[in-house]
C-alpha cells in the first residue's frame, strides 16, 4: 500500500494532517474517507489495517487527524461532534477538488456517529460503514467517569485517556446531548454496514442494534466476536477490513478489467514491502497476492514466503504442461497433483548434484497422476514434466538486470 502525506485547512483555518492510502500500482477505482475514534488519530493500527484491505481492492482512503489531535493544528478542547462533522465535510470537499469525491465513509466509535451525521452533506457517498459506533453519543459521557461532574460544575476538566491528557469542555457534552441519531439514520439513503463486538465495554452492543433497526435497506451487520472497542487485536481489524472490502464492492460499481482485454505484453510483476515487518504486496497479471515470512523469523505469516512462490511457480508450470500435453494426446488424465519441497543441502551430501562444494538448492518434486493411464503414458508424462518452461528456466543461465528508479 502506497501513501501520500497531505494536509488541508478546516473552516477555522487550522491545518489538518492527512494521509491518502493508495493501491499499489494503479489509479484508484474509488475514494473513501475514514473518521477515527474519540481522542485517537489517523495512525491508529486498526485504521491502517482496514485501509490496506480496501487498497487491495483498488480503493484509496483518506485518513486524517481531527482538529487538535495527532499532527493537526487547533485546540481540541474547543471541538465537538459537530466540529468533527464539519472536518469530515471539509475533507470530502478537499478530496473532490484535488482528486475525486469519496464514495465510501467509514467511522470508528464517535467517528462512526460523525460519518452518519455527515453523510447527507456528502452527496458522492454511496455507502457508510460504522465500527463500534454509538447510537446515542451522549451515552459516551460514562467514559469520563467522575470527571463528568467536574466538567458540568467548572465548565471544563482534564481527562487522561490511553496515556494522554485532554481538556474536555462542557460544550462537548452539551453537543452530544443535542445530537439526534434516529432520524439521521432513517433518512441515510445509503448502503450501511454496521460492525460491532458483543464484548465492547465502551459502546455496548445494543447501540449497534438500534442503529441497524433504525436504518433502511440495504443494510448489513457483522459481529466482531472477540474484539474490544479499539480493535486492539490485529486479527480483528484485518478481518473487518477484508469483510468491508468485499461488501462495499457491491455498492461502488468498481470497474473490473476483463481478462481478455489485459495487455499481455506488459508482464511486469510489482512488489512492495513497507516500513514495518516483511509483509509484501504482490501484483502479478492484475492479481493481488501477499508474501511474508513466518512469525519465527520476524514476519506475520500473512502469506507464502518468497521460496514458497518460487516452488509454487514450478509446480503450477509442471501441472499446466502435463494438462496441455495430455489434452493434445487425448489421454485420460483427470488431474495432476504436484507436491514440492525446497531445501538447501551441502554439496557433498547430494549425489546427483554437479557442484561438490558449498550448498546447493534442491527442489523435491512428486507427481501424482489421476486417470486411466497406462504405464507408458505415465512414464511419458514424467519426462514431459522436466520440459515445463519454468523448469527449463531454473536450469538455464539467468541474468537479473537491476537498476534504481529515479
Amino acid at each position: 500500500m502506497r501513501f501520500l502525506k497531505l494536509d488541508f485547512r478546516n473552516a477555522q483555518g487550522d491545518r489538518l494532517s492527512a494521509r491518502l492510502d493508495l493501491p499499489l500500482d494503479e489509479k484508484p477505482a474509488a475514494y473513501a474517507l475514514f473518521a477515527h475514534c474519540f481522542t485517537c488519530n489517523k495512525n491508529f493500527n486498526a485504521v491502517f489495517n482496514i485501509n490496506r484491505a480496501l487498497a487491495n481492492e483498488g480503493i484509496a482512503v483518506l485518513r486524517f487527524d481531527f482538529t487538535g489531535l495527532g499532527e493537526s493544528e487547533g485546540d481540541f478542547s474547543k471541538t465537538s461532534l459537530r466540529s468533527n462533522v464539519e472536518d469530515l465535510i471539509t475533507a470530502a470537499d478537499f478530496l473532490k477538488s484535488e482528486l475525486e469525491a469519496p464514495k465510501l465513509l467509514i467511522g470508528h466509535s464517535l467517528g462512526g456517529a460523525a460519518v452518519l451525521q455527515a453523510a447527507s452533506k456528502i452527496p458522492s457517498a454511496r455507502a457508510v460503514a460504522t465500527i463500534a459506533a454509538p447510537f446515542d453519543p451522549s451515552d459516551l459521557g460514562h467514559i469520563l467517569g467522575s470527571t463528568k461532574e467536574e466538567i458540568l460544575q467548572r465548565g471544563e476538566a482534564e481527562i487522561t485517556l490511553a496515556g494522554r491528557t485532554f481538556v474536555i469542555r462542557k460544550q462537548f457534552l452539551d453537543d452530544l446531548e443535542q445530537v439526534k441519531m434516529d432520524e439521521v439514520i432513517r433518512s441515510l439513503g445509503r448502503a450501511l454496514m454496521v460492525f460491532h463486538s458483543p464484548r465492547d465495554t465502551i459502546v455496548s452492543l445494543d447501540n449497534a442494534a438500534r442503529i441497524f433497526q433504525a436504518a433502511k435497506h440495504p443494510k448489513s451487520f457483522v459481529s466482531l466476536d472477540e474484539a474490544d472497542h479499539l480493535l486492539s487485536n490485529r486479527g480483528d481489524s484485518l478481518y473487518a477490513g477484508k469483510v468491508l472490502a468485499a461488501w462495499v464492492g457491491r455498492y461502488l460499481d468498481l470497474p473490473k478489467l476483463e481478462s481478455e482485454h489485459r495487455d499481455l505484453s506488459d508482464n511486469r510483476v510489482m512488489v512492495r514491502t513497507g516500513k514495518k515487518g516483511f509483509q509484501t504486496e504482490v501484483i502479478a497479471g492484475g492479481h493481488r497476492l501477499l508474501a511474508d515470512e513466518p512469525v519465527s523469523v520476524g514476519g506475520a505469516d500473512t502469506g507464502p514466503n518468497p521460496y514458497d512462490y518460487l516452488v509454487a511457480s514450478l509446480g503450477a508450470c509442471t501441472s499446466m504442461t502435463l494438462r496441455m500435453y495430455a489434452d493434445r494426446k487425448k489421454w485420460p488424465l483427470e488431474a495432476a497433483t504436484i507436491r514440492l519441497r525446497h531445501k538447501k543441502v551441502h554439496a557433498e551430501d547430494c549425489e546427483e548434484c554437479e557442484a561438490k562444494s558449498g550448498t546447493v538448492d534442491v527442489i523435491e518434486r512428486e507427481i501424482d497422476l489421476d486417470g486411466d493411464l497406462d504405464q507408458e503414458q505415465r512414464q511419458r508424462l514424467l519426462e514431459i514434466a522436466d520440459r515445463c518452461p519454468v523448469h527449463r528456466t531454473l536450469h538455464s543461465r539467468i541474468e537479473v538486470m537491476t537498476s534504481l528508479k529515479d
